[in-house]
């Protein structure tokens, strides 16, 4: 079995399947079960696979056409440029997610202490740690996340402290200049029609935040000003329909500011206290 026949076979059983980006997904298994970048594919497709490498590949392709993500598959993430570990004991980052970074370091100038809220694999916390200096922790409900989110801010180098708590139970009070969070947002109610790859495999704490999906959204804004420091800065994620929802319990903050994705969706809100 070559490399070019073993893409060809995979890209079609994943499209047959109805796969998104067959070709894609098809390379970065087999890439993952010979140790090699994908280039190395361009420049060799005639080379016959090890019998270890087609096992593994085989076995890749049998997961995620069972609908497990890719990222799970070979606990890989690019997030800002790095890559972080994921397991399914944490949320996949997203590239929306990424427009928190953005907003948080325009806000960020000067910010001694950065709080990251339900931290997951750490991509904000690590991100913002190593491109601020500043003093960063982290907090998450999840002790598997959180031991995710340490190995990834050790591999990276970042000097980013965890906190196993509920939202901010463990911070305390007037401590923290920027308060970072990407908060689950999905309703309950809307589980069903969630792709499978997301309800089946991501773990529900990071998605879920009651019927209306703005249980975390609640509980951040009303709990955060005790620890924010006056003219501290909130900014949060948004999840699809919940920009005016949270606009309105933001109201009494000061330059309240709503960041879009690149297709125009209200994705980030960030207010001063």
């Amino acid at each position: 079995m070559t490399i070019h026949t073993a893409l060809f076979q995979g890209t079609r059983l994943l499209d047959d399947a109805g796969v998104p980006v067959p070709k894609l997904t098809a390379e970065v298994l087999l890439a993952f079960a010979m140790s090699v970048e994908r280039p190395h594919f361009y420049a060799h497709p005639e080379q016959e696979l090890r019998e270890v490498e087609w096992l593994h590949y085989g076995r890749y392709l049998h997961e995620r056409l069972q609908g497990k993500p890719t990222q799970y598959i070979t606990h890989r993430q690019e997030f800002y440029g790095r890559e972080f570990r994921v397991t399914p004991a944490v949320l996949i980052p997203r590239p929306e997610t990424e427009h928190v970074v953005e907003t948080a370091l325009e806000l960020a100038r000067g910010a001694r202490r950065i709080l990251d809220i339900g931290t997951g694999a750490g991509a904000l916390a690590v991100t913002l740690q190593l491109a601020t200096g500043a003093e960063v922790w982290a907090t998450d409900v999840s002790e598997a996340a959180i031991r995710v989110a340490e190995e990834n801010a050790e591999r990276l180098g970042a000097r980013v402290g965890f906190l196993v708590c509920d939202v901010i139970a463990a911070v305390q009070a007037n401590s923290v200049d920027l308060v970072v969070s990407n908060p689950p947002y999905v309703p309950e109610t809307a589980r069903d029609g969630l792709q499978r790859e997301v309800r089946d495999y991501e773990p529900p704490v990071a998605l879920f935040a009651g019927p209306s999906g703005f249980d975390l959204y609640d509980r951040i804004v009303a709990d955060v000003p005790r620890i924010l420091r006056p003219g501290g800065w909130l900014v949060m994620e948004l999840g699809f329909g919940c920009h005016e929802h949270v606009a309105g319990l933001l109201a009494g903050w000061q330059d309240m500011r709503v960041a879009p994705d690149l297709a125009g969706i209200p994705r980030v809100i960030a207010a001063k206290r």
